[in-house]
């Protein structure tokens, strides 16, 4: 974190309004919540400003209006939940920019405003400066406390950051932190498990990851591509059998690190895609035909767990098998229990996000087991895949 500046190096702050970046892109039906987690995320930094004496403007997108004002999109409904997190009163500004709101915000007699969707203006995706100096204009710092859009350049995710002293937000430094214990200077041996349905979907990540990890784990869809592009017969399974290359490339760039990969040794399969199918197991390489490859058997997953019993680290990215459909997930909740039981034992760190991934972990009950698990899905995944996230990017050169 010694890369970005912290809200501490923002100096004085009482008195002042301080623009935060949140992700408040919270799932909703029929107008209510249903999960807050992203508007608890924000809560720390919220505070941690009103302790010093700060006038917060809390600016987010919701949804894809494109631009356009869509009133079923707007931020107001978030106002009273916020306020009910925070503990403080919440107004709400019809705007988002000082030639919208300028007078609404200096005339608000509440700690906390919510601002308007940002992405009710086009502006706000194309990065324009304009409308960035524009929001600019409603505050004297800008603070980023949402890692999950710091993928997207954005004006109100780099555009602010390269216009007003920025910081990052006590949740963006939780992530980053986690994040950069896994991956940036990890406590060796590190091993990564990544499962998914398709190896084209995560051919970055892959890429990354044989080059710095002692031990890939793969499993899901994409497994059965890396056993064909070893001549074995996957049978009707899920597989891009136009990628063997890719995986035998891969493969090759991973034994040139010392990176060990393994797949499964044995499979879970059935003739037929649905909840509890007639099925049964048996070795990678005794698959029929006709039968799909669904998840790991009992011996993968022993040896999965002896290889994470030796290591230290343990990034997580994807399911092993269907594990939506029983009984399916066996091998991501065996698995992800051993990692979990694990890091409770204090012998792993362990940090896990992505796509799918918190859902099968939550599944399987072992969410709050893991060191961190990460809700920030693309962002995250771009992260793990070594690209440099123009949000973070810009908050580097901020503090510079």
């Amino acid at each position: 974190m010694s890369r970005f500046r912290s809200i501490d190096d923002l100096g004085e702050l009482s008195g002042r309004q301080v623009l935060v970046r949140a992700d408040l892109n919270v799932p909703m039906i029929d107008g209510e919540i249903t999960d807050d987690t992203r508007l608890r995320a924000v809560a720390p930094t919220v505070q941690l400003l009103l302790d010093r004496g700060a006038r917060v403007l809390l600016l987010s997108h919701f949804g894809r209006p494109k631009g356009r004002r869509i009133p079923e999109l707007s931020l107001q409904p978030l106002t009273g939940p916020l306020a009910e997190i925070l503990q403080v009163e919440v107004s709400f500004a019809r705007g988002c920019t000082a030639s919208e709101v300028a007078e609404a915000v200096a005339l608000a007699r509440t700690p906390v405003q919510l601002l308007e969707n940002t992405r009710f203006h086009p502006g706000e995706e194309t990065n324009d400066r304009a409308f960035a100096l524009d929001m600019a204009a409603l505050g004297t710092a800008f603070i980023n406390d949402a890692f999950s859009v710091s993928h997207r350049a954005h004006a109100s995710v780099t555009g602010l950051a390269e216009i007003l002293p920025a910081a990052a937000g006590l949740a963006m430094e939780k992530e980053l932190s986690a994040l950069e214990a896994a991956l940036t200077d990890p406590a060796h041996p590190v091993a990564a498990v990544v499962g998914g349905a398709k190896v084209s979907t995560k051919l970055g990540l892959l890429g990354n990851l044989a080059e710095k990890v002692d031990h890939l784990i793969i499993g899901g869809g994409m497994a059965n591509t890396f056993l064909a592009a070893k001549g074995i017969n996957v049978g009707a399974s899920l597989c891009e059998h136009d990628l063997a290359d890719t995986a035998r490339d891969i493969m090759a760039r991973a034994d040139d690190a010392g990176c060990r990969i393994h797949l499964p040794v044995d499979v879970v399969v059935a003739k037929e895609f649905r909840a509890n199918p007639a099925h049964r197991t048996c070795p990678a390489d005794e698959v029929a035909d006709d039968e799909m490859i669904l998840d790991v058997g009992p011996a993968s997953v022993r040896e999965f767990i002896d290889v994470l019993e030796g290591c230290k680290t343990l990034i997580w990215n994807g399911p092993l098998g269907a594990f939506e459909t029983p009984p399916f997930e066996a091998g991501t909740t065996a698995l992800a229990k051993a990692a979990g039981d694990l890091t409770q034992q204090g012998k792993l760190l362990s940090v896990a996000g992505g796509g799918d991934t918190v859902a099968a972990l939550a599944q399987a009950g072992a969410r709050d087991a893991f060191s961190h698990v990460s809700t920030a899905g693309g962002a995250t995944l771009e992260w793990m895949e070594g690209k440099v996230l123009p949000g973070l990017k810009a908050l580097e050169k901020s503090g510079t």
